[in-house]
This record gives structure tokens, sequence and C-alpha cells, in this order.
């Protein structure tokens, strides 16, 4: 676990970066200066570039169904989106991460520190890649222009995805420099904390990240006659070596004045608490992890990781429905959802993480047709999720003590019919199963149900909603009832309106609820 300093983050993305030397300037403000060093603007980079995905995933958790609305109502998991679901997935990258980071790559150039430059190209590119798989096309040639042009046009995917492998080969090169070749310390702790406060400093492991984003963006072109599973391959080798390389968020005491350094998931930020809103696991994760729920994916084989992601107790609700497990009267209104190792307070943020490698190393060996490598990594990579969340612990609020998986667990586990035990039981279902478990809450699910169309062949528990979004509904073919994209960001409605026409119209879109069937470049053949 790399545990960093969110509050750091955000005070440093908030404009207090460094003091001023003329402090007596009448002319000249201290508390608001114009310039920063790139160790203090990197943290904000860092820090709001994973809170994007943090934020998304308040939305496609519910349209990947790890979890489903309490009471049955028109929203998120019936397919009711707005424009306001995908404001900080945009704003996160246009306003707050890249608005630190591409200062971070200009300041690094300017003194001599490729580390900054790297890193800074790095953030850049996950958060731009977060953004376009999110909401297709996305502003990138004339964006960041400030004043000068408040109204960027709209970049194809298909150009947006070659400007972040451009941007990630670019990261790699500058982090391949030797440390003499550094004006500054990538990470550095006296007198204060600043630089680096994902990987303190190692650039081996954000050469590892960058290579293991690559290998993600690769292996969404699956649909695409260029794709190619011995390309994803060779990226996964340059790769994440172990759940230490993982890239996450850890999160925080919230420490005045910042209030939103805990988990969005959980307890203190209560997004979930409230009658009207409250969440639920959805029956679709809980048949996989409980073998003894009805309609059980593998009946009588119950997942050591249930009452880890779940509660021992969670019995799931379908979208449109609602249910789920009573709420007791000792926590109110908070769901069984606030139970969940995930929603810990200080628990943390994964972005992407050794064992969602393994699974797309699985799934691009078996594409290629060399099963045994396919299942050594499929396998291997359900063992570091349980490894990795196993470990025990407890939370606060509600007061939960997680249980250790221990060895015996995992051998069980392995052997038992919820796991292919050779090359001719494995196939894209079991792949896929299993990074859906290990994936829980990560958006990157729903570019995995796009990929595969929302297949029930792959995905056997998915429920189509009930009284879900009648445009949606509607739709002829099954494929097409189900979102592809989010809308356009809400700031962008507002201040860039004939840009977001003209995506509209590019796709064909009559109406909002129109435009989110619309499958995006890379969902397309």
């Amino acid at each position: 676990m790399k545990k960093y300093l969110l509050a750091l983050g955000l005070l440093m993305s908030s404009g207090v970066l460094t003091s001023c030397e003329k402090f007596l300037d009448v002319n000249t403000d201290p508390n608001n200066p114009i310039t920063a060093t790139p160790n203090f603007l990197l943290p904000g980079a860092i820090s709001q570039g994973i809170q994007q995905q943090m934020f998304t995933a308040l939305t496609t958790s519910y349209i990947s169904q790890y979890i489903v609305r309490r009471p049955a109502l028109a929203s998120t998991d019936q397919f009711y989106l707005s424009n306001g679901n995908s404001t900080n997935t945009f704003n996160y990258l246009y306003f707050y991460s890249a608005g630190n980071g591409r200062y971070v790559i200009d300041e690094g150039q300017k003194e001599g520190s490729p580390y900054y430059v790297g890193a800074g190209k790095i953030v850049l590119a996950m958060t731009m890649a977060h953004a376009t798989d999110m909401l297709g096309d996305i502003p990138y040639s004339e964006a960041y222009q400030g004043a000068a042009n408040y109204t960027p046009k709209y970049d194809p995917q298909e150009q947006i995805y070659a400007a972040i492998d451009k941007l990630l080969d670019e990261g790699i090169v500058e982090m391949q420099k030797p440390a003499s070749a550094n004006l500054r310390p990538l990470y550095i702790t006296s007198p204060s904390i600043s630089g680096d406060i994902l990987y303190k400093g190692d650039v081996q492991k954000w050469i590892r990240l960058a290579n293991s984003l690559k290998a993600r963006q690769l292996n969404h072109l699956t649909k695409k006659g260029s794709y190619n599973p011995q390309a994803v391959l060779a990226l996964v080798d340059k790769g994440f070596r172990a759940t230490a390389d993982d890239a996450q968020l850890q999160f925080e005491v919230a420490v005045a004045p910042v209030t939103g350094s805990t988990n969005i998931f959980g307890t203190t930020r209560a997004n979930f608490a409230s009658a009207a809103f409250s969440a639920t696991y959805s029956t679709n994760i809980i048949k996989y992890l409980n073998g003894s729920a009805p309609g059980a994916t593998y009946p009588g084989v119950t997942d050591p990781r249930f009452p880890i992601i779940a509660t021992a107790n969670s019995t799931g609700g379908d979208p449109g429905v609602g249910g789920g497990t009573p709420i007791s009267a000792a926590t109110g209104n908070a769901t069984d959802f606030y139970s969940s190792w995930y929603a810990r307070d200080l628990g943390y943020f994964e972005v992407i993480t050794y064992h969602e490698l393994k699974f797309i190393e699985a799934e691009a060996a078996f594409r290629a047709g060399d099963k045994t490598r396919a299942l050594r990594a499929y396998r291997e990579g359900i063992q570091a999720h349980m490894r990795k969340i196993g470990v025990g612990g407890s939370n606060a609020v509600p007061a939960v003590t997680f249980p250790v998986i221990t060895q015996a667990q995992i051998d069980a586990y392995m052997a038992s019919a919820a796991v292919a035990q050779n090359e001719s039981q494995l196939d894209l279902k079991r792949i896929m199963e299993q990074k859906y478990i290990a994936m829980f809450l990560n958006p990157e699910s729903w570019t995995d149900l796009r990929r595969f169309d929302f297949s029930t062949d792959i995905y056997v528990n998915l429920r189509y909603p009930n009284n879900a979004n009648p445009v949606l509904a509607a739709k002829p073919d099954y494929k097409d009832r189900w979102p592809r994209r989010m809308l356009p960001a809400l700031t962008e409605v507002q201040y860039n309106p004939q840009n977001v026409a003209a995506v509209f119209a590019s796709v064909g879109a009559a109406n909002s609820d129109d435009y989110i069937t619309k499958p995006m470049w890379w969902d397309q053949q």
C-alpha cells in the first residue's frame, strides 16, 4: 500500500504553493503566489488525478451492477444519467489534475528535472485515458490554452488514444534518465513532504505504471481488427511485478480546511446513507461470492472474500427493484455497504493494480492461443487479490473487523468449482468473472462490460433493470439498451455548448438519452 497524504495534494492544488520573497511588497500577495517549483505541484496532479476516477465510480458502480439503489426509483441503476454525473470526471482532468500537471511538465523542463517531466506526462496520460474511456471524444489539441481559448474543440477518440500512448512513451524516456540529470529529487521529505507522493521517488515503479497503463489501453481494442494480443503481453512483461506496484490513493483523516480526504464510499462522506438514496450490493456480485445465495453462480462454493467485500448477511438487490439486507436499528439509514472493506473511511482507492494486470495478461494470452500462460495469469490474479484484501484490519464506523484470508482458504477456493483447474476449463467467461470480482467498484469494469456488449454468456448474473430508462429499453438490440458513454460535463454544456452540440451530431444522437447508447471508437468493430 502506498500511503500518501491526500490532504497535502488537495492543499497544493488549491493555490497554497510557496511563499513570496517580497513580503513587504504591497503589490505582491504573499498568500497567492504566481510561480512554484514542480515538487509543490506534482502532489496535486497525482491526488486530483486519482480522485477523478473515484468520483466517476459513484456513477459507474451502478451501471456495472456492483451496487443498486435500495429504494426503487428512477436513478442511475436504471440508466437515468445526467450531465452532473460526469462533471467531476471532466473537471478533475482539465481544471484540477492537469491544471497542476501541465505546470509540472513545463517547470520540470525549465529547471532540468526530467523525473518531474516524466511523472507529469504519465499522470496526464492516466487522467486523459480515464476521461476518454468514460466520455468518448474530449478536448486535447486546443485544450490548456487558458483565456486564449475557453471553447476548445473535441478531438476524436482515436487521436486521443494516440496522444495518450505518446505521453506514456515520453514519460518512460524521462524516467529512464539518470538521477544525476535532475536538479531536484523526485521525492522530498524535509522540511516537508513534496514531490512524488505516489511512489516516493521510485522511478522504476513509474515506468512499470506507464507500461501497465499502455497494456490496459491496448487491450481495450479487442473489437478492432488491429488488436494484437502479443503487443499487450509485451507491455505486461514490462508492467507491474507485485501488489506493491499498485497505483492507489490512501485516504486520510480530514484536516481543516480539507474535508474530503476520507473515502468517498465511507460513512464520513455519507453518499449512501440517506433513506432516499441509500445503496446496497447487487445480487449480481453476491451470487458470485456466496455459494448459498439463491441462484448462486457456483452453488456450495463461498468465496473467502465474501465477508470482506460484503458482509456475511448481505443478500443484494436487483436494479429497479431495490431491496437488499434490512437496515439495522443500530446503523439507522447506513446501508450494509458501509461494512465493506472497500468502504473503510481510511481505506484507499485503486486506479490500476497488479491483479488487474494479471487478468489483462490472462485475456490477451487466451486470445493469442497461449492457454498455459493464460491459466497461470488468471490464477495468480485471483490469489493476488485475495492476498491484498485478506490481511485483516478493522473499520471504526460502523465497527467492523475484517477476517484474515488464510492460505488454506485460498488453496481450498483455488481447488473449487469456482476456479478453472486446467486449460480445458478456461475461457473468457472464467477470466472476466474473476476480474469483475477483483475490480469491485473500479470504473474500468464498465469498460470491460462494454467490450463484451454486456453479454450474459460472460456475465451470467447481469439483470436488465426493472423500469429502465424507456429510451434505452426501447432499443431493438440488447447491446444498445445499456449505457455506452457518459454525457458531456455540465460545465461544458454551459460554457462550450457549440462543441458539445458538434459531438452529439457526430454520433447522430437525437437527445441525451440516445447519446449515452452510442458506442465510442474503441467500442465499435
